[in-house]
């Protein structure tokens, strides 16, 4: 299934960048140890994070799924950052001193199992000291947010209106209609429906540690407050 076309990237774009902006700071700290190093973001998006990350000095290789995305990350970033495409669990991953991710990016995978081996591969990539730093959805997401109204909201020029669903426990789903001007006087109008799984995060610092990475479950990179069921993964490769 594919996620965020041209239309939902451009108004994720626009309007949900906050939680990057949010995270930012925490990431930042957790990443000194490996500064100069090269930095491995996935599922970069816009380019929320990634001019963060950027402009503490970071070198960093931003990765998307999504061709939409990582189109209009060249256009915010413009052409001198190392943008790619790259689709979890399987595609390769370069070796890094870092891997970051925010925005429950492994979340959208098909199945735990994808997950696991997402995080596999990830613990693989980090070099000796490699920090790993992402969120994800935990179980609890889904619980906070049963029965959850519908959600609108409108912006300069877009809006979305999302529809939640908990279809299983380790499911959920958001059924999302935007509306975008067209060119011609009148708004198009599009919809995806984004299904994410939902894992018990804290059978995670076992499978890394499988893998060689020592980490810790949280709800925070920093001081900031996530919601309600997002996780973040801490770690660093012994």
């Amino acid at each position: 299934m594919d996620y965020y076309e041209h239309d939902l990237a451009l108004v994720h774009a626009r309007g949900y960048g906050r939680h990057a902006d949010n995270c930012a700071p925490g990431i930042l700290e957790l990443l000194s140890p490996v500064r100069g190093g090269l930095v491995l973001e996935l599922g970069c998006g816009s380019g929320a994070l990634t001019r963060h990350l950027l402009a503490a000095g970071h070198t960093v290789v931003a990765t998307d799924a999504s061709p939409a995305m990582l189109e209009l990350a060249r256009e915010e970033l413009g052409g001198g950052v190392d943008l790619r495409p790259l689709t979890l669990p399987d595609d390769p991953l370069p070796a890094a001193d870092a891997i970051v991710s925010v925005g429950h990016v492994i979340s959208y995978l098909p199945d735990s199992a994808a997950i696991d081996r997402a995080l596999a591969r990830m613990a693989e990539a980090l070099r000796p000291g490699g920090v790993l730093a992402i969120d994800i959805c935990d179980l609890e997401w889904g619980q906070a947010r049963a029965g959850a109204e519908n959600l609108g909201r409108v912006g300069p020029d877009w809006a979305v209106i999302t529809e939640f669903s908990t279809p299983a426990p380790d499911r959920f789903v958001r059924d999302i209609t935007t509306f975008v001007p067209d060119g011609a006087g009148a708004w198009r109008r599009g919809h995806e429906r984004h299904e994410n799984v939902l894992v018990d995060t804290s059978l995670i610092p076992a499978l890394l540690s499988r893998h060689g990475v020592q980490a810790r479950v949280g709800s925070s990179f920093g001081s900031e407050q996530l919601p309600p069921g997002l996780r973040t993964v801490i770690g660093v490769r012994s």
